[in-house]
Formats: C-alpha cells, sequence, structure tokens
C-alpha cells in the first residue's frame, strides 16, 4: 500500500502491468488474507484517481468516525481469518494448495 499512497507510485504501478499480475495471482491464490491484500490493491489500481489534495494518500485527514469504523473493520477481518485458520487446523492441519491457474 505504501506504493500506491502518492499519486506518481500509483501510476508506476499500473504502469508496470500490476494489475495483470494480481488478477491471476487472486485465480490461484487460497489464502484469505493474501486475497483480502489484492482485492485492495486491485480497487487503488482499477479506482478513480483521488481529486485535488489527496494525492498523497498519507496525508489524508480522515475524519475519527471514518478512523474507528476502518479499525473495527480491520478487527472483524482479522477474527474471521482467524476463525477460518482454526477450522483448517481442525479439518485436517494444513492450507490446501492453489490449483493451477487454467490457461
Amino acid at each position: 500500500s505504501q506504493l500506491t499512497a502518492t499519486k506518481a507510485g500509483r501510476h508506476t504501478v499500473r504502469d508496470k502491468g500490476t494489475y495483470v499480475i494480481l488478477r491471476e495471482l487472486h485465480h490461484s491464490e487460497r489464502d484469505p488474507q493474501v486475497l483480502a491484500a489484492c482485492e485492495k490493491l486491485i480497487q487503488v489500481l482499477i479506482g478513480d484517481e483521488p481529486g485535488p489534495g489527496m494525492e498523497n494518500l498519507l496525508e489524508v485527514d480522515v475524519p475519527e468516525e471514518v478512523e474507528e469504523q476502518l479499525q473495527r473493520l480491520d478487527r472483524e477481518e482479522e477474527e474471521r481469518w482467524r476463525r477460518e485458520e482454526e477450522e483448517r487446523q481442525e479439518a485436517g492441519g494444513s492450507t490446501p494448495s492453489p490449483e493451477e491457474p487454467s490457461r
């Protein structure tokens, strides 16, 4: 996410074909944390460029209630990952290996 915090960084990441790589990774990845990170980065890459004054996302003032909501969502997502991992452990131990992507 640091690479996409600035306008120049977002353009560089887009210009390197990162979207195509992430799309393919998303098709074959099974780890929920990696999938979530891919989805968030894909949204940044395909989304509209932020408006004036928001070119550097690290310097944007986030209202307190929005910050609290984002932290709550992060905690809920982390708890969901933890439950899924525990269920996988109870079901047989190891995480399934990714399938070969179709061509």
